[in-house]
């Protein structure tokens, strides 16, 4: 990974990390607790890739098994979002561009209750049976619902700042400036951004081809009188 993508990841898992043990943990809610440190590797790894995303969810999972108050084994949940980030890469648009928000939410959906399973498979291996006696459906159910109620504030964010510390690929020539912000589709479903000024730049390249190639003629004809 380049040095600007280790910098924001570090500081985006921090920050969502802070605030999740700080903040949301607190919260008391029924079930499991919003997982802002998941929805913040799925942002990433839907722009960085599978391969990008597999680093920062294993980085990330790490810290997070090693951050109080922790009670489990290092570790575990750094393979559970080592694959989850690995996996959310797998499914990125080859064009950058989301018809709808129906696919990422979908992938939200299979990123909580996935990740929950593994976690608590893992926990299994290693004797903890602490999900067993709140109950799995409970957790998986919960899960699914406050990171499908969180995702929309926090994935589009994470994305755009990801493809803003790449210098926008949408801003470069050739086939990726053709794509739409790959982040519009949560925000407005059935639209992508298209960027802009593309047809006209064309248009007056050919017209200015169009004038030398006249001018030439006039000269030449010119010269043969």
């Amino acid at each position: 990974m380049r040095a600007n993508r280790i910098l924001l990841a570090t500081a985006l898992v921090v920050v969502a990390l802070v605030i999740q043990v700080s903040v949301l943990a607190r919260l008391h809610l029924p079930g499991a607790v919003p997982d802002l440190l998941l929805l913040t590797v799925l942002g990433l790894a839907m722009v960085y890739g599978h391969v990008g995303g597999a680093l920062v969810g294993f980085g990330a999972g790490l810290l997070a098994d090693l951050a109080p108050p922790a009670d489990h084994a290092a570790g575990r949940y750094a393979l559970v979002l080592c694959v989850t980030g690995y996996f959310a890469g797998l499914v990125r648009p080859e064009n950058g561009r989301l018809k709808s928000a129906a696919g990422p939410m979908a992938v939200v959906v299979a990123a909580a209750v996935g990740s929950t399973l593994l976690y608590a498979g893992v926990g299994a291996l290693v004797g903890d049976t602490a999900a067993r006696h709140v109950g799995l459906p409970g957790l998986l159910f919960s899960a699914a619902l406050y990171d499908l109620l969180l995702a929309p504030f926090v994935v589009p964010a994470v994305m755009w700042l990801a493809r803003r510390s790449d210098n926008d690929p949408l801003a470069e020539t050739g086939p990726a400036a053709k794509a739409g912000d790959i982040s519009a589709g949560w925000l407005s479903s059935g639209t992508g951004l298209r960027v802009g000024g593309q047809s006209g730049g064309l248009g007056a390249l050919k017209a200015k081809a169009r004038t030398r190639s006249a001018r030439v003629g006039r000269i030449k004809g010119v010269k043969r009188l």
